[in-house]
């Protein structure tokens, strides 16, 4: 079986799916800075960096638009907003999606990465990772009338995923053995437009990702077949070698929430058990 890509954008019914997402939107969390600045400032401390962290832009629960503010929120941003007041530093959050984060971060123009990032051996020859915040697995979904009821029944078909994803990994080690193709997509929005528009026969996703879509959107005519599958933690990530400090203050925040309950109240927000 091969991979391809799709490089239509699905426009029309990724923006019903998802609303308006901003290219490379940023949030900060020091108010006097612009978004995307990782230049020292001066505090009543002295100078202090602001670290310029990346991120996803539509993968609820773990970062979307909120319409209604026109601000990212999610489980990621609540936690490292969390985690930096805990800890004491200050950061910028540029929400540009997951293929721009992950291009951002490698070239060095991020400090760090939260975006529902799975920590796999492949991923920690590129990067350093904090302690685990989360355990998600992958599941497969197809529309809401579909018949297909197993792997047995994909041959033939194709398959939606998206880019550089542990959903992605984990279609493509069962393709051949089913015997369907694989198709990517730059994000999960438009994952979800090419199953519902009968496009592709199913996709694989995230567990507590297409949970809350189900979830929280009445009108997503989808449903999730089989089990979870291959479960990952979840981590922050910076580039192999930099920033250590971030890594040791995520770290160190996250311990502090946990044992707080903070943790477990930002979780309960967006309906995730702990």
């Amino acid at each position: 079986m091969t991979t391809k890509k799709r490089i239509f954008a699905l426009t029309t019914a990724t923006l019903v799916l998802t609303g308006a997402l901003a290219a490379c939107g940023g949030q900060s969390a020091a108010p006097e800075e612009s978004s995307g600045s990782t230049a020292p400032v001066e505090s009543g401390a002295g100078t202090e960096k602001v670290y310029h962290i990346v991120a996803d832009n539509a993968f609820a629960p773990f970062e979307f638009l909120d319409e209604a503010t026109g601000s990212y929120t999610g489980v990621d941003m609540d936690l490292l907003a969390a985690i930096a007041e805990d800890q004491g530093f200050q950061y910028t959050v540029d929400n540009c999606g997951w293929d721009a984060a992950l291009g951002n971060l490698q070239s060095g123009q991020a400090d760090g990465m939260i975006a529902g990032m799975s920590i796999t051996d492949e991923r920690r020859e590129s990067y350093d990772f904090s302690d685990s915040y989360y355990d998600g697995g992958q599941i497969m979904i197809v529309k809401g009338d579909s018949t297909i009821s197993s792997y047995e029944d994909l041959a033939g078909q194709t398959v939606a995923v998206k880019t550089a994803t542990q959903s992605a990994a984990f279609a493509q080690s069962i393709a051949e053995e089913y015997g369907f193709e694989v198709v990517i997509y730059k994000d999960s929005p438009a994952v979800y437009a090419a199953v519902t528009g009968g496009i592709d026969a199913a996709g694989f996703e995230d567990y507590p990702v297409i949970a809350y879509q189900l979830q929280t959107q009445s009108d997503l005519d989808l449903k999730m077949v089989g089990e979870q599958q291959n479960a990952t933690p979840y981590g922050f990530a910076v580039l192999k070698g930099n920033n250590p400090e971030l890594i040791e203050m995520f770290n160190a925040g996250l311990a502090n929430i946990r044992e707080s309950g903070l943790y477990a109240e930002i979780m309960a927000k967006y309906g995730i058990e702990v």
